[in-house]
């Protein structure tokens, strides 16, 4: 309901309330007048203002109740005008005053009363007992009401922060699996190149020599290059795709049944290769095998580029909860940089809660060591 449509509503409660009080006096003590009424209205018409100025209404409703005993009209109570506006106070965060004004309004009230001759014993018992009672309640309601609204504003502010945090991780994760795409495009395009060039350069030595090796390094190339533009072209074409956020970005990650095929291309451009897998098939969470896949690529890629190696080892095994990977090879070693591969291999790693270590071997060449768990944690 409009908050200004309640208030209407309270106003005019209270107003019909003194009136009929007034209107009711059976007693008869002192004369009906006009007058009266008057005040039944004000309390009620302050109700407009419970909201702006709380502890203003509840200061004119007490001033209020003076002055209409004062002037010794029909007795309407003290509870009774003032309810409300204790109520205002109490729900408007001014809960003290309103019990101020509540004690204020009883200790006059019964100061007076006493003077007037009322027994002591009856206005123990009932009049200040009922005041009380009436006031306490008044009070009592404005903080419950209080309360809930706060708690229900306070359940609205956490489901729009968790909503939001939600949106945000969701869009931390897909800006994350983004990095691991351009990441995954350099090691392609690493490997890739590394592999044309050596294959552009057996193919240009042999050629008026050995047009027939010629040949075979020239398909070697059109095969390495077939699936990597496919790579390459799906990749930008997520990398540059302007869908929401919140849709995650997925490719279908290779795995370690991708590692003869790295092995083959070096081999096609003379470098043995030792490859040893001991890895039952589902042994591994599919992050973690892509993640190895890309970590023997680029240490092979290396290997093409900087190594002049003629052997090179790999082993991948499965050590009780530990994938253990190792390439090795047996080129110039302090020559192979540490550059942007061996970090991307690092900061793959500890992602995923393991560890890369790569550099020069005692005697030569140039070892890779990556220690991956086999599953990721819950």
């Amino acid at each position: 309901m409009n908050p200004r449509v309640t208030d209407l509503l309270l106003g005019a409660g209270i107003v019909l309330g003194v009136a009929l009080v007034i209107a009711a006096d059976w007693q008869q003590q002192v004369a009906q007048s006009p007058w009266a009424y008057l005040f039944a209205l004000g309390f009620g018409a302050a109700m407009v203002w419970r909201r702006q100025a709380p502890r203003v209404v509840l200061a004119l409703t007490v001033l209020g109740i003076f002055a209409y005993y004062a002037l010794d009209y029909p007795p309407i109570g003290i509870a009774l005008p003032a309810v409300a506006a204790l109520y205002s106070c109490a729900e408007q965060r001014h809960t003290l005053v309103a019990v101020v004004g509540g004690s204020v309004l009883t200790a006059v009230s019964a100061f007076f009363r006493v003077r007037e001759g009322l027994p002591t014993t009856y206005l123990a018992s009932y009049e200040v007992i009922t005041n009380v009672a009436l006031i306490a309640a008044a009070v009592a309601l404005g903080v419950s009401v209080r309360l809930r609204r706060e708690a229900r504003q306070q359940a609205e502010r956490i489901a729009d922060l968790t909503a939001e945090a939600a949106v945000q991780q969701v869009r931390t994760r897909a800006q994350a699996e983004r990095v691991q795409l351009a990441r995954d495009l350099h090691d392609v395009i690493g490997h890739t190149l590394s592999v044309v060039s050596v294959h552009a350069h057996v193919a240009e030595e042999a050629i008026g020599v050995d047009d027939g090796a010629a040949r075979r390094a020239l398909q070697q190339v059109q095969q390495v290059i077939g699936p990597a533009m496919r790579d390459l072209r799906g990749t930008v074409r997520l990398l540059r795709s302007d869908t929401d956020l919140d849709a995650p970005v997925t490719t279908d990650p290779p795995g370690l049944a991708g590692l003869p095929a790295l092995a083959a291309a070096l081999r096609e451009v003379g470098i043995a290769v030792e490859l040893e897998q001991r890895v039952p098939e589902g042994g591994l969470s599919v992050p973690i095998e892509a993640a190895a896949y890309r970590i023997v690529q680029e240490a092979l890629t290396n290997v093409l580029r900087h190594a002049a190696a003629t052997t090179v080892r790999v082993h991948v095994r499965l050590a009780g909860d530990r994938l253990r990977i190792e390439v090795r090879d047996d080129g110039r070693g302090s020559a192979a940089p540490a550059g942007h591969g061996i970090a991307g291999m690092v900061e793959r790693a500890r992602l995923l809660g393991g560890t890369v270590i790569a550099g020069s071997q005692t005697g030569g060449g140039y070892a890779v060591s990556a220690d991956l768990p086999a599953r990721l944690g819950p």
